[in-house]
């Protein structure tokens, strides 16, 4: 009965280490000099570079940058989904800000969601500037957007991507305020 048991168990002591023999793959590893770094991070746009004094900000701030990223890309399905969102993270004393962001969240037409996006940058802007306490907000104007009223808008980078007009004007605007904490 032994030889029968040390017969079923040899087999299976072959199939498990042949199971475990690590096969050699070859790995590679890339060294960048300091000068490849710094010219990358050039390259790359600054994300959540920006803090806040109070927890309720900074998560508007992050729905804020979704919806305006969501308006330049003309994309309103994602600009509802952001405002929607954005609505949870209010306090009472922001009524008026959260009701602007569930109205945006209840429309599908992109234009009705760049005019409460623009009513909603007039009541957050001094929110956001008041509250920054590291890292840097740019204020951007746009000139055209309303039928030539103008618009303002807040963004993370100095680069102007345009949330009013989407791909017909992208670059239309400028930089009209730098808030450094």
């Amino acid at each position: 009965m032994r030889s029968i048991i040390k017969l079923g168990i040899a087999p299976l002591l072959v199939l498990l280490l042949a199971s475990c023999v690590d096969k050699k793959e070859t790995q590679s590893v890339e060294v960048n000099t300091p000068q490849e770094v710094k010219k990358n991070e050039e390259k790359t746009a600054d994300v959540a570079d920006q803090d806040f004094i109070d927890g309720m900000t900074g998560k508007i701030w992050h729905n804020y940058l979704e919806i305006k990223m969501a308006l330049t890309n003309d994309d309103s399905g994602q600009a509802k989904d952001a405002a929607k969102s954005m609505v949870d993270s209010f306090s009472e004393d922001r009524a008026e800000l959260k009701s602007i962001a569930a109205q945006l969240g209840d429309t599908d037409d992109i234009e009705e969601q760049r005019r409460l996006f623009s009513k909603f940058t007039e009541l957050a802007g001094p929110m956001f500037e008041e509250a920054l306490s590291g890292g840097t907000i740019y204020k951007k104007f746009c000139p055209m957007a309303f039928n030539n009223d103008g618009a303002y808008w807040y963004a993370d980078v100095e680069e102007i991507k345009n949330p009013y007009f989407g791909d017909k004007m992208l670059n239309c605007g400028s930089v009209r305020k730098t808030i450094e904490k």
